[in-house]
């Protein structure tokens, strides 16, 4: 009976010290995870603006002093041009009620609008919105913006796309990941001194990402930005990025927010306003 007990004893002592050296190994694994995961950084809001409750922000663009706008939502989609101090639309023009807008750029002096699930994008005359063509493209549209060569496209995957402005055919792509992590529902874009941000479908973060190898180089939390938070059931979320390129100024808001944010950012980030 002794020996029968010893030997019981023995078993029970060696699964507790195999499961102390597997949850060992496993938070072990976990804090290296963590370590890996790319920085965080936080913000100061420099200034708060008005902002169209209304607009279901998809795209957003500044230039010399005025935002351009793209929104979605089918029957309510448009293409503004808005007064930053004010938040006033200056110019409108409403896509055909099957369309759901999406992403905008701005490429020389041509504003280029996604539409989300019709495969079908606008390229419009940026002073007059007069519709110069569309184009095709095989997957959802979800981000706009370029690097000065290229158009680069989100379609809420982890992956971008860059395509030619002239003829919108892709002439490669990246994916995005955080330390071997794919990071996927990228939404809104903007290119910024190289990297390219772009916002997280209903997160409070956006991505600052290598445009040449699609690693993850950090985060922006943007968390508790807008008090108090409208509902994301309306789909109100972080969404809508612009950057003054020539007052290194970085804009940011969302879908039906009330207001828009220039903010600095805080922490172990490049110098640059992001």
């Amino acid at each position: 009976m002794k020996n029968k007990n010893l030997f019981m004893f023995n078993i029970i002592a060696t699964l507790l010290i195999s499961m102390g050296f597997y949850i060992s190994q496993n938070t072990h694994s976990l804090k290296i995870q963590a370590q890996e995961s790319a920085s965080t950084c936080g913000y100061r809001v420099v200034q708060t603006y008005p902002h169209d409750s209304q607009a279901f922000t998809q795209g957003l663009i500044f230039h010399q002093g005025e935002l351009y706008e793209s929104t979605g939502l089918r029957g309510r989609s448009s293409l503004r041009r808005v007064e930053l101090a004010t938040g006033q639309v200056l110019q409108i023009s409403r896509l055909p009620d099957h369309y759901f807008g999406e992403g905008l750029t701005l490429w020389q002096d041509r504003l280029i609008q996604l539409t989300w699930t019709s495969q079908t994008g606008f390229i419009y005359d940026r002073e007059t919105f007069q519709q110069l063509g569309t184009f095709r493209y095989p997957t959802q549209g979800w981000g706009l913006t370029h690097n000065g060569q290229e158009l680069i496209m989100s379609d809420g995957t982890d992956t971008l796309y860059f395509l030619n402005p002239e003829t919108f055919a892709e002439t490669r792509r990246i994916q995005v990941k955080d330390h071997q992590q794919p990071i996927d529902q990228l939404n809104e874009l903007e290119y910024v001194q190289g990297e390219i941000l772009a916002n997280v479908w209903m997160s409070d973060r956006i991505a600052r990402i290598s445009s040449e190898t699609g690693e993850v180089l950090g985060w922006l939390d943007l968390s508790g930005i807008i008090n108090p938070r409208p509902s994301t059931q309306t789909g109100a979320v972080l969404n809508g990025i612009a950057y003054d390129e020539e007052g290194d100024r970085l804009f940011v808001t969302g879908k039906l927010w009330s207001k828009l944010f220039e903010i600095e950012i805080k922490g172990l980030c490049p110098s640059y306003k992001l």
